[in-house]
């Protein structure tokens, strides 16, 4: 399986997710602007990847000060606010940021020695516990997922979404590990095509059969009876279970409760923000207009034509058939299954 982002000569390697699935070329990260830049940028995204990421951008800031003692909270203070900047929508962000934070009031209010090491001890435990907790939500996941399923999936939540094995494509991955004999419906997932690009070049490395299919095809396969079980990821969840995900995941959730399909989250805890109750307070990012308008830099839209692009829908929670996490599967009322969940985390 391909590293999304790794450590070495210390930089921050991120597989640029822009050039997939024609070259498999790393960004090299020397700074927390940089590691910045390329999650805003979009060379790496997907919510746990996102957080993991930031968290590595910390660990470079506290290496890579070379200043006086006393000027190192103002630099930190200036990193992790250029990451928070980078994606609002994604709670893992700030999640691992709070991480790094909780350490940085431990060990670095006298300067950056004690945080060099435990900064990057803690980014590398961050990515080592993504990982860990992908492969638990794919076993707990596959239990869901009958012989001979066909899943339909939206946007990218595999490997390349996370530090390693994915949510919503770990829960296929492991279904197919299991010898489900499972197939996949991918998500074409306009306008940035991370179901095209990313997801399909993913399901091809594994050898895990699918069809590749436009955004709008969902409804006449459902009608069809062509699909069994729709799984998708998340980029925020509220305590009470609505899931913020990629723009057309509320499309697929209303979908699936007309065709009495069931209608799958995979996220880790991480991704649940108990802060919130509400949809309305998820923060919904808005992309630049040119990733709607033009493809491959070629426009396909009058010129100086009026672009809605925001990035994410929020799909209520009673239209959420389960949540798959990694300390069990979650069902409503999510309110009591999600505190119950962190109470058992």
């Amino acid at each position: 399986m391909i590293e999304t982002l790794e450590w070495k000569e210390d930089a921050v390697h991120i597989l640029d997710q822009l050039l997939l699935p024609g070259r498999i070329e790393y960004a090299v990260c020397r700074t927390a602007e940089e590691v910045a830049e390329a999650i805003r940028g979009m060379k790496i995204r997907g919510a746990p990847a996102i957080g993991v990421a930031a968290a590595y951008g910390m660990a470079l800031a506290a290496r890579a000060y070379a200043g006086p003692s006393a000027g190192f909270a103002a630099r930190w203070t200036e990193a992790r606010e250029a990451l928070a900047r980078s994606r609002p929508t994604a709670v893992n962000l700030f999640w691992a940021l709070e991480r790094m934070q909780v350490l940085y009031d431990r060990e670095g209010r006298d300067g950056p020695e004690r945080l060099r090491e435990s900064a990057l001890a803690q980014a590398h435990a961050l990515h080592r516990e993504d990982v860990d907790a992908n492969r638990a939500m794919g076993r707990n996941g596959a239990e869901l997922i009958p012989a001979g399923a066909r899943i339909l999936t939206h946007c990218n939540a595999g490997s390349l979404a996370t530090a390693g094995y994915g949510t919503a494509l770990g829960v296929v991955r492991a279904a197919h590990e299991q010898a489900k004999e499972i197939s996949v419906w991918v998500d074409e997932t306009r306008p940035y095509l991370q179901g095209a690009r990313l997801t399909a070049w993913e399901l091809e490395q594994e050898r895990i059969p699918y069809t590749l299919v436009t955004d709008n095809m969902a409804a006449s396969l459902m009608q069809a009876g062509k699909v069994d079980v729709v799984v998708v990821g998340a980029d925020r969840i509220t305590a009470r279970g609505d899931a913020a995900n990629k723009i057309g995941t509320y499309g697929l959730a209303v979908l699936c409760q007309y065709h009495h399909i069931p209608f799958y989250v995979a996220a880790p805890l991480s991704t649940i923000d108990r802060a919130i109750t509400s949809p309305e307070q998820i923060t919904i990012e808005e992309r630049p207009p040119q990733e709607l308008s033009h493809i491959a830099g070629q426009s396909i839209a009058p010129a100086g034509a009026k672009v809605f692009n925001p990035s994410f829908d929020v799909t209520p929670h009673y239209l959420v058939s389960a949540i798959i996490t990694p300390v069990g599967v979650l069902y409503p009322p999510y309110a009591r299954s999600i505190a119950q969940a962190f109470e058992r985390a």
